[in-house]
């Protein structure tokens, strides 16, 4: 039986400087780039999301007098694996390196695995992944987005919060917030700073499912107390509304906020609405004024 493939995608993989194997997807559009080339967007989890994504960025480009989404190049960035997830490599790659003491213990009362590589993942990523993208692909270099949800999420925050020179959208979907006692918000405090230094605006879009605070009537009889304690504390809903509240501040350094609660979702069905968000705010076409505050070595 044949395997069933996307048109104009392809995979490979990348040897990272811990020796260990990236896998990458893209996908491109059927049309001719720009003169400043195409947008792109960069997502984690791309072995259970990438299929998703471009299948909503070329659905919505289609017809563009419509949905106003222009064509992009997609990145899936994602593991050798035949799984949807490695849960393991991506709870090290995803999280920042928080003291080991503030982890806690997981809801099954087991320690962590390792944790804390976000920093050097981050750096794979702007040194390999986005150079062989780029020699590939015609790309804006003024157009570049990073998606991630869960602890793709906590990513994208720590991400934007830490180096908002590397892309130009981000778009944290669920993020969990959370880990380790809330330490992605310790890097909050500078975000605006870096955001006034950088002369150019940036987007941000945080998005959670209403129900992601709370566990279906169907769903507690089979996790136990332990795992819906931990649900509740993690107030991931709660997390994401005050974080948006005050983000919202920034708007006058250059940040440009969207933040949506999807009713009736939980943390797994508010995935491929936050992906197509996602892609209609993206791949948006740029206003003038915009685009020429974007300079040609941004991102």
């Amino acid at each position: 039986m044949a395997e069933v493939t996307l048109p104009r995608t392809r995979m490979f993989d990348l040897r990272r400087p811990d020796g260990e194997m990236q896998r990458i997807f893209v996908a491109w559009p059927a049309v001719p780039p720009p003169a400043t080339g195409s947008p792109v967007i960069y997502l984690l989890d791309g072995n259970a999301d990438f299929a998703v994504m471009v299948h909503a960025a070329r659905s919505h480009a289609q017809r563009p007098e419509l949905s106003h989404v222009e064509p992009a190049v997609i990145v899936g960035i994602g593991y050798p694996i035949d799984d949807d997830l490695d849960l393991q490599r991506r709870t090290f790659d995803y999280t920042p390196a928080a003291p080991r003491e503030r982890l806690g213990l997981r809801p099954n009362g087991k320690p962590w695995p390792a944790t804390g590589g976000a920093d050097a993942f981050l750096a794979f990523i702007e040194q390999h992944v986005k150079p062989r993208i780029a020699a590939d692909f015609a790309i804006d270099p003024a157009r570049q987005a990073l998606f991630g949800h869960s602890f793709g999420g906590l990513f994208t925050l720590y991400t934007a919060f830490t180096m908002p020179q590397l892309f130009q959208g981000f778009y944290a979907s669920s993020p969990s917030i959370w880990f380790a006692g809330r330490f992605v918000l310790e890097f909050e405090r500078d975000f605006g700073a870096r955001l006034a230094a950088l002369g150019s605006r940036r987007d941000l879009m945080i998005s959670i499912g209403a129900l992601e605070q709370m566990l279906p009537a169907d769903r507690i009889a089979t996790t136990g107390p332990r795992y819906m304690e931990w649900v509740r504390g993690n107030r991931m809903v709660d997390n994401a509304r005050e974080l948006a509240a005050r983000l919202a501040a920034l708007e006058a350094v250059g940040l440009d906020l969207a933040f949506h609660e999807f009713a009736d979702e939980s943390h797994i069905s508010a995935t491929p609405l936050a992906i197509s968000r996602t892609v209609r705010r993206a791949l948006r076409p740029l206003p003038r004024s915009a685009a020429a505050q974007m300079p040609a070595s941004a991102g």
